[in-house]
């Protein structure tokens, strides 16, 4: 699989179908960062008339993921994955199209050379913000990651 957006989309259809019904899709990614963008609807609204937490969860841990996998496969070595916690700080109502943002890509590359240097389980925290279309930020959400290589 070529590693793109438009692969990244069919990938969420086939492999995380909730995702993909609540509207979350890769917008763009790169080395250093991933963008995912959802955007408010029925569906995926709570009874306050904003987007569910879930779906705000959803769309920033794949910012981090996809950095993840995107780093382990230009490895071109085995390496396990797994959120082992999570944080997250709502600081505004999500509604419109939210953008979700990790810029922690290259940092995550490091640490899957770490992984596959030492042999060992490591984890360390990423974060992924969420902005509206203002410009707002409407949450903040920290992933622990752990990788082991296989």
């Amino acid at each position: 699989m070529d590693f793109n957006v438009k692969n990244l989309n069919l990938y969420l259809l086939k492999n995380l179908p909730s995702a993909y019904l609540c509207g979350v899709r890769v917008y763009s990614i790169s080395d250093a960062h991933c963008t995912v963008r959802a955007k408010h609807r029925w569906f995926n609204q709570n009874p306050f008339k904003s987007m569910y937490f879930a779906v705000q969860n959803m769309g920033a841990e794949l910012t981090t993921g996809v950095l993840v996998i995107k780093a382990i496969r230009e490895s071109n070595k085995k390496v396990s994955m797994l959120v082992l916690n999570q944080k997250s700080k709502f600081t505004k109502k999500a509604t419109g199209v939210i953008t979700f943002k990790c810029e922690d890509g290259l940092m995550i590359r490091e640490k899957v050379n770490e992984a596959l240097l030492t042999n060992q389980g490591i984890s360390f925290w990423v974060r992924s913000e969420g902005y509206d279309e203002q410009g707002d930020k409407v949450g903040t959400y920290d992933f622990e990651w752990t990788l082991k290589a296989k």
